[in-house]
């Protein structure tokens, strides 16, 4: 199942013992493209702290009832290291979070998850035996491929020619967090239609400059099938846009690599 990113927006969170506030933003990786972390608005509960939620943590999102549900109590959530959500998040505050939680951590291994696909939770909370280590050893102050979902939304795609719109939106694989496209708004040159785009396709982006660079031309764009932001993408429609452009889909491997 993919699901537009924006529609997790506002969710309410619910640890296992109750609702510990909404989803404000959402953190992902653009090295592997993968949801990392949901933003949460704690309100006044946590004093109007903001905290990091992991794909690891969440046991299923009950879509009919907009919340996420966690595999977490209120007071776990509440003794959580302290995050600085309004500036970009550091390795060094990725490792006390995930050795607080004892999560793996997703960039130890070829795999979208480290040495999983998939954000398994630990029986236990065990923690890997060299993540403490390399807390110590690693003094990199900023994580660069973490970005902010809120932020992206709304820079502009340049395709191999010309200009080809902006980013409205992202399509997640639920079971994986995996990103597997890009929406773009055409409206800057092409009215009224929306297509996608898988991130594999994204050459570079500059993000002093707001702009995401693509390997397509305007013209595979404009003919590319449009992607109806009311319904429900289907592997037949996705086979269909990877036979317009003449690539592989993701499914073909699943390693996300």
């Amino acid at each position: 199942m993919l699901y537009r990113m924006d529609s997790i927006s506002g969710m309410s969170i619910g640890a296992n013992d109750g609702d510990i506030g909404k989803v404000k933003d959402v953190y992902f990786d653009d090295h592997r493209w993968a949801v990392r972390y949901l933003v949460v608005d704690t309100g006044g509960w946590l004093e109007d702290r903001k905290v990091l939620i992991s794909p690891y943590s969440v046991e299923n999102i009950a879509w009919d009832r907009h919340v996420v549900e966690l595999g977490l109590s209120k007071q776990q959530v509440r003794n959580s290291p302290d995050m600085d959500t309004a500036k970009p998040v550091s390795r060094q505050q990725e490792l006390d979070l995930f050795t607080y939680y004892g999560y793996p951590d997703y960039w130890g291994g070829p795999l979208l998850w480290g040495t999983t696909d998939y954000p398994f939770r630990l029986v236990g909370g065990a923690i890997v035996e060299d993540l403490l280590a390399e807390k110590v050893a690693d003094t990199t102050p900023l994580d660069p491929n973490l970005r902010s979902a809120g932020e992206v939304n709304g820079y502009h795609i340049q395709a191999t020619d010309h200009p080809i719109g902006h980013v409205k939106d992202f399509l997640v694989e639920a079971d994986t967090w995996a990103i597997r496209y890009v929406v773009i708004d055409t409206r800057n040159w092409w009215p009224g239609k929306t297509v996608i785009i898988p991130p594999q396709w994204i050459s570079r982006v500059d993000w002093p400059e707001r702009l995401v660079h693509v390997t397509v031309t305007r013209e595979q764009v404009k003919a590319a099938p449009e992607f109806d932001l009311a319904a429900s993408l289907t592997r037949e429609a996705e086979e269909r846009l990877h036979r317009h452009y003449e690539r592989p889909g993701y499914w073909s491997g699943r390693s996300n690599q």
